[in-house]
């Protein structure tokens, strides 16, 4: 059947997608004797581009490319506040926090909470950041990943189920099982490695989409001229979802997601020296920027291209684009690079988790005396665990999504999680700012952390959630440090706070900043 001949090119290139990240992730395989540090660190032999190209592949996920997008349908380049905003937390984690990481030659974040503020604290760390990473994390990113495939190949696909809850369901079950076969059997080197391929195909899939979309509307002007009103970074401080006092609460968040998540520095934990571990995640800030003009334009421009036929899902923005631009083949190669923002974000969840496990958990509780052979197959199972379990939490955002249609969920994902990261934004400030701080005074706040959003959601259920985690973050902290400023006087931990591995290295940081300000400026 001739009308069948698009499909099948696309479908071919998405199976050579597939069996080119197989060979890479499975290539050479970690053998039964690998050390510890071999197969969660990569024996600390990573350079600059492997460290930036794998950290900025895992912080891209599909749901950046719908989710994301589909929020910059409804709300403008404010959305890109959550890309570019990530710039100040890569410069505090690549010249405070890093350096204090790579000193102590720690495997975990968990290793040098301990050191700072206590056992309790750690391991309440170490749960919590395995539970929201294989629950939260895995389960959303499988989800958008097949959501991505029924919403551009549902035809395709309908032999699965005629209901699309199911079908979605079972494409995510498929996704999670392949990326946890190459994980399992290559560590961290297949999960950097599969990375580097995937950032190149997200990238040049993500910019022929942006392309083809600024050509539909007419041009770059045309942004300016048809959806003029969506190109600001500051929405008003009423605004319900991204006012622009959020700002403060982003900033703060980004201190945990780039300074002590497992998950985005396990690169930066492996980086051969500070210089790589700096040049990596400083490149990776400047990546940031076009990572943000290739997910939230399109969204913009189909406002303007569709003008007064809104959709009536705006996670459906950037398939729709895909489906009415890309033609065959084309089509192919886009979904691949959504497969890739997928996948190399559900492989470093994976590799993490079985750190956190294997390390923190196994060895520091239930068998110190496991050798790094049993270590690492007990990290090969949690691996196993953590696919079941985010597959099963791949049904609750089908369910949350297909109860309420026309709500973004990228900002359901970001409140819900928030519950928990408050708390890590809070342990990292106190293990790094303050000097002495009380350690059962900041387990029972980091506790308290966890259910004072939800009560604050419920006191005041019309505060924006950013803000929310603005005001839980301020007041644990206020709880810890001024008791420890009291006592122990105004002082850090450490003389030098902020270190550059050479001096081009700090030029280059405060380059960076710079131009994240000049945005702001530009774009107010």
């Amino acid at each position: 059947n001739h009308g069948d001949t698009p499909l099948i090119w696309d479908l071919v290139i998405i199976l050579g997608y597939f069996m080119v990240i197989l060979v890479l992730g499975i290539l050479r395989r970690t053998g039964a004797d690998a050390s510890v540090e071999e197969f969660f660190l990569k024996s600390r032999s990573l350079r600059w581009p492997s460290i930036a190209f794998s950290t900025i592949a895992t912080n891209i996920q599909a749901g950046h490319f719908l989710g994301m997008a589909g929020s910059a349908y409804l709300y403008g380049l404010a959305q890109a506040n959550l890309e570019i905003g990530a710039i100040t937390g890569i410069l505090i984690a690549a010249f405070i926090f890093v350096p204090l990481y790579l000193r102590r030659k720690v495997i975990t974040i968990t290793q040098f909470l301990e050191d700072r503020l206590g056992p309790q604290v750690a391991l309440g760390y170490s749960i919590l950041m395995i539970v929201l990473y294989s629950l939260l994390f895995l389960g959303t990113a499988l989800f958008w990943g097949a959501y991505a495939i029924n919403a551009l190949f549902e035809d395709a696909v309908r032999f699965i189920s005629s209901d699309p809850m199911t079908r979605i369901f079972v494409i995510a079950v498929c996704l999670g099982a392949f990326s946890a076969l190459y994980t399992y059997l290559g560590g961290l080197g297949a999960v950097v490695r599969t990375d580097i391929a995937q950032f190149v195909l997200l990238l040049f899939g993500g910019s022929i989409l942006t392309f083809l979309a600024i050509k539909e509307l007419g041009g770059w002007p045309m942004l300016y001229e048809k959806t003029g009103s969506l190109m600001h970074l500051h929405l008003p401080a009423d605004h319900p979802t991204i006012p622009w006092p959020a700002l403060i609460g982003m900033f703060l968040l980004n201190l945990n997601y780039w300074g002590v998540n497992q998950i985005i520095l396990q690169r930066a934990l492996a980086a051969k020296n500070l210089y790589h571990a700096q040049a990596g995640l400083i490149v990776g800030g400047f990546l940031k920027y076009f990572m943000a003009v290739i997910i939230v334009i399109p969204g913009i421009a189909l406002v303007g291209i569709l003008q007064d036929t809104p959709l009536s899902d705006p996670d459906l923005a950037y398939p729709t684009l895909a489906k009415s631009l890309l033609p065959a083949g084309l089509r192919g190669i886009v979904l691949c690079g959504l497969f890739a923002s997928l996948m190399s974000t559900i492989d470093s969840i994976y590799n993490s988790v079985a750190t956190l496990w294997s390390i923190d958990i196994y060895k520091r509780y239930i068998r110190p005396q496991a050798t790094d052979r049993k270590m690492v197959r007990m990290g090969k199972s949690a691996i196993l665990f953590t696919m079941v379990a985010g597959i099963l939490f791949t049904y609750v955002n089908i369910y949350v999504k297909f109860e309420n249609p026309t709500f973004a969920l990228t900002h359901w994902f970001n409140e819900v999680s928030y519950f928990v990261k408050n708390g890590f934004v809070f342990l990292i400030i106190c293990a790094v700012f303050l000097s002495s701080p009380s350690k059962k005074l900041v387990l029972y706040a980091f506790i308290g952390s966890v259910f004072a959003t939800p009560v604050l959601k419920w006191l005041l259920p019309a505060m924006n959630y950013f803000n929310r985690s603005t005001v839980v973050i301020l007041l644990t902290t206020a709880i810890v440090a001024v008791p420890s400023i009291i006592r122990n006087g105004w002082t850090f931990p450490r003389k030098n706070l902020v270190i550059a591995s050479t001096a081009n290295m700090g030029r280059v940081g405060f380059a960076l900043l710079s131009s994240f300000i000049l945005c702001h400026v530009i774009f107010h």
